[in-house]
């Protein structure tokens, strides 16, 4: 199973540079969660103690700053990836890991939409790890396929996009009115009725004067 999603390690830095890039880092990483992608690159360094230059220098962007924010978050989805991967149902193997990439994508508030610029830009810093997370599912979709458990004509690309946009919706699933269980039904099953399923009973108008 390919394992390849990030290689973010720095260059070779001096320990000043390096100490100023892990404190950047880090309070990314707190304003992110706290007010999720577009959180104030300026307050970020200035919480830092960094001037603006030396943020840039180290994350020219603010996708090479949320790159490197999600490492950690990476290897934990690998480490879910390899889990689900023992599973001996690939149908469940399939939900394991479709679970665990919606959990990543929610990582930060926001957080599907630079990823989705990052599946059709292929300079994106988030480009390289969207490409290796298609990938995942691909394998995941694949084996699940062969064994029956996954319709032949769905493809990876098309999985990892309704995980997109369920982790977009799922933050706002409860002021919705809707549930996760909700939502992942509909994409494990689609919306349509099984064939040999009764349609649901007609409305019908309460009698005049009720």
């Amino acid at each position: 199973m390919s394992t390849d999603v990030v290689s973010g390690e720095p260059s070779r830095l001096r320990a000043d540079a390096r100490r100023n890039r892990e404190r950047i880092l880090r309070t990314a990483m707190r304003h992110f969660s706290l007010h999720g992608i577009n959180a104030s690159l300026e307050e970020i360094a200035r919480e830092a103690e960094v001037g603006a230059g030396t943020l840039y220098r180290h994350f020219p962007s603010r996708e090479a700053l949320l790159a490197a924010a999600l490492e950690d978050q990476q290897k934990e989805l690998l480490a879910c990836a390899q889990r689900a991967g023992k599973l001996a149902d690939s149908g469940a193997a399939l939900g394991a890991w479709l679970g665990a990439l919606q959990d990543y994508l929610r990582s930060f508030n926001g957080l599907p939409a630079p990823v989705l610029a990052a599946v059709k830009e292929r300079e994106s810093p988030l480009c390289l790890s969207c490409n290796a997370l298609v990938s995942l599912t691909d394998e995941f979709l694949v084996r699940a396929q062969q064994d029956g458990r996954a319709r032949a004509t769905v493809t990876a690309n098309e999985l990892f996009l309704s995980a997109l946009g369920i982790a977009w919706v799922l933050n706002r699933a409860e002021a919705c009115g809707t549930t996760r269980q909700a939502l992942e039904k509909v994409l494990a099953h689609g919306y349509l009725a099984a064939t040999d399923e009764p349609p649901a009973p007609m409305m019908t108008a309460p009698p005049p004067g009720d």
